[in-house]
């Protein structure tokens, strides 16, 4: 049973995610604070409000809703996917698309009894399994 669990625990995928988690967290840390510390702020000069919502309130029938708490954690989020999808996602797309560029598509086919895209040297179409005449692809030379 020992045997097993550590076995788990030496894989790869285990150590790599357990490795993603703990960035992870100290990366939402450093962008948490940077949103704090310039961003929110900025809000609040835009707004006028000093980047801080927390006191405000609205009573209805002597119930309180606290709507400012809300306001904080709303512009927090937004400005976190912000942060992280211009400064995180957009530059490692962009890098992604220039170093490592797709391999292009096998050209396809319809196949002649279910009209099913196949590929153009498929022998039997994978929708149907209907067999079909393999084309010959040729490269313009």
């Amino acid at each position: 049973m020992l045997k097993g669990f550590r076995d788990f625990m030496m894989r790869g995928n285990v150590v790599d995610m357990a490795v993603g988690v703990v960035i992870g967290a100290a990366f939402t840390a450093v962008v948490t604070g940077f949103v704090s510390a310039f961003l929110t702020p900025l809000v609040g000069v835009v707004v006028g409000a000093a980047g801080d919502f927390s006191s405000y309130s609205a009573t209805v029938a002597g119930v309180t809703f606290p709507y400012g708490q809300f306001l904080n954690v709303l512009i927090a989020f937004v400005m976190t996917a912000a942060v992280l999808y211009f400064c995180v996602v957009l530059p490692i797309t962009k890098a992604t698309a220039r170093y490592m560029p797709k391999a292009p598509k096998a050209p396809k086919r319809p196949c002649p009894e279910c009209l099913t895209e196949i590929p153009q040297a498929a022998s039997r179409c994978s929708a149907c399994t209907a067999h079909v005449e393999p084309l010959t692809v040729t490269t313009g030379a």
